[in-house]
């Protein structure tokens, strides 16, 4: 048996205890409990036998802490005093339970940042393959030269309708294909040879990488095909499609320097240019590139409106957002309006929107219902509606009737520029868009509700409201902060104002006094008086008029 340890050995443990306990609290606790616990069992079952009382139990109770004590390698030994207290509780307390209110607070609160969790990546999410896609553009940067120019083209694609996005224009690619597999080949070749033209000539590489130098392209392509007399896979036609498309960013670069003096985009200016410039040059009667034959109207178009075919006046339009590209299909203009809806529902609203206008505006001038029904009234205000309403204006609902507007005045200014037109063989192209949506954005109010945003701001509809709405906070801001300044200035002076006040009143007072005692000293000294006495008595009374005269002046 182990000898037992004197106070001397019992003092050394527990200080030894005490020094290493920080560092085995956890370990030697679990390692007591247990070797505790092993211990007691001995004792109960000598209860259990009978034995002669509390004395024997209480000796072999000693005994076993103390064998465990000395025979324990992995933690210091501890004295009887020391384990007395763990073996009489050595049952872990339980926590109080928590009432049921606060439970349910504590199962609701991570939910909260979940959810926004949950909201924030969805938007991360969407930010990828909607808007203009800036996270795929970053990336793109790094990648070959072969793949940037994919990009760039399919971003000129959709930057016919003011949309910054390479998924928009490969879905309107595809609606091209299902409209004319020759008509979608020449749309590329332009689009391609035209930012080709750009590289070339060395163009600021943000606005190629944009799409801005091949929307033009895709347009003179694609209508040099659409307005070709000599029928489709005419292959000789991509001569002068190339050499068009090339002089694009020609054309655009030096409008560009002209608009740029009253911060205006050049729109589709170029391309109608340039394809007017072909069609003049070729016309009907050409042997190597001849022309579709436009004539003006020479008589009164046959209109009943008990003829009317309503589901045609409805598939209008989308046929109207088609014909911006030279598209009759309704099913390619549906195609269109999910490529707008892609990168930005406002655009998009207001595309459908544009082409409704266009076609009630042909209902209320008479126009042939052939003409309404073919779309030919609603492209132009297509384009006008997406222009003004939040492109290059911030999206009000003053703005939003602004557009409207501008798509009734695109209508009109259309019909006119088309019957002008077709005296020289020519038709309208987009000349009706450019013209109208120039003269909105030339538009000067002092309304802070229609605000033009600059052009090296202008992204999409969403993305420049936000930078609306940071306008407005910083310039409510500053009017704070400004108004916190002019209250503390008028603080301020109003403090002045009453201390000025303060010393006038004192002086005032003083001057009293001093009055006073000298009536007292001329009563008193009435013998006294000279001549000297009372020019200087004068003199004081003009140095305190002069005094309160100045005091007076600065109050």
């Amino acid at each position: 048996m182990p000898r037992p340890r004197n106070a001397k050995e019992q003092e050394c443990g527990s200080s030894r205890v005490n020094q290493k306990g920080e560092e085995r609290g956890g370990k030697g606790n679990q390692r007591i409990s247990t070797g505790v616990q092993r211990d007691r069992e001995p004792v109960l079952m000598t209860r259990e036998r009978g034995g002669t009382g509390g004395t024997h139990d209480q000796e072999l109770q000693n005994n076993n802490i103390s064998t465990f004590a000395s025979q324990s390698t992995s933690i210091p030994a501890l004295s009887v005093t020391e384990l007395l207290p763990l073996m009489a509780n050595i049952d872990v307390p339980s926590q109080p339970e928590q009432p049921q209110e606060d439970r349910k607070e504590n199962q609701m609160r991570p939910a909260q940042p979940s959810l926004k969790t949950a909201r924030a990546r969805f938007l991360k999410g969407v930010s990828y393959f909607s808007g203009d896609m800036e996270v795929f553009a970053k990336w793109m940067e790094k990648q070959f030269i072969l793949l940037q120019l994919l990009d760039w083209v399919l971003r000129g694609a959709a930057q016919v309708m003011f949309v910054n996005n390479p998924l928009s224009g490969l879905v309107i690619f595809a609606g091209l294909i299902l409209q004319n597999y020759w008509w979608a080949l020449n749309g590329f070749v332009g689009a391609l040879f035209a930012t080709i033209s750009a590289l070339i000539l060395q163009q600021k590489r943000g606005a190629i990488a944009a799409g801005l130098y091949g929307y033009n392209g895709i347009l003179v392509g694609l209508l040099m095909a659409v307005f070709s007399n000599a029928g489709d896979w005419y292959w000789w036609l991509l001569l002068p499609n190339v050499f068009m498309s090339m002089m694009c960013p020609v054309v655009s670069s030096a409008l560009a320097s002209i608009n740029s003096c009253w911060d205006l985009p050049v729109f589709t200016l170029p391309f109608n240019i340039l394809v007017c410039l072909h069609m003049v040059a070729t016309g009907h009667y050409n042997h190597h590139f001849p022309q579709v034959l436009i004539q003006p109207r020479s008589e009164f178009p046959n209109i009943t409106w008990a003829e009317i075919d309503i589901a045609k006046l409805f598939m209008s339009v989308p046929v109207g957002i088609g014909q911006v590209y030279g598209c009759d299909n309704p099913w390619t203009g549906g195609i269109f309006i999910i490529s707008l809806f892609i990168s930005s529902p406002i655009t998009c609203a207001h595309a459908v929107l544009g082409s409704a206008v266009g076609m009630a505006s042909g209902l209320a001038l008479a126009a042939p219902f052939r003409d309404i029904y073919f779309g030919l009234w609603g492209y132009n205000c297509v384009l006008a509606c997406i222009a003004i309403g939040g492109m290059f204006y911030a999206l009000t609902w003053q703005v939003h009737l602004l557009a409207i507007t501008c798509a009734l005045f695109c209508a009109y200014l259309g019909s006119a520029i088309a019957n002008i037109m077709s005296r020289f063989g020519l038709p309208a192209c987009t000349w009706p868009f450019c013209l109208s949506a120039l003269t909105f954005l030339l538009l000067t109010t002092e309304t802070k509700r229609i605000f033009k945003l600059p052009l090296v701001k202008v992204t999409y509809p969403e993305k420049n409201l936000r930078f609306f709405w940071k306008l407005k906070k910083a310039e409510k801001e500053r009017m704070v902060k400004e108004e916190q300044e002019r209250a503390v200035k008028e603080e301020i002076m109003l403090t002045e104002k009453e201390h000025l006040e303060i010393d006038l009143t004192r002086t005032e007072e003083g001057i009293a006094e001093n009055t006073h005692s000298g009536s007292e000293n001329e009563t008193v000294h009435v013998n006294d008086w000279t001549p000297e006495g009372a020019q200087q008595s004068t003199e004081e009374e003009r140095n305190n008029n002069l005094m309160k005269e100045s005091l007076a002046e600065d109050v």
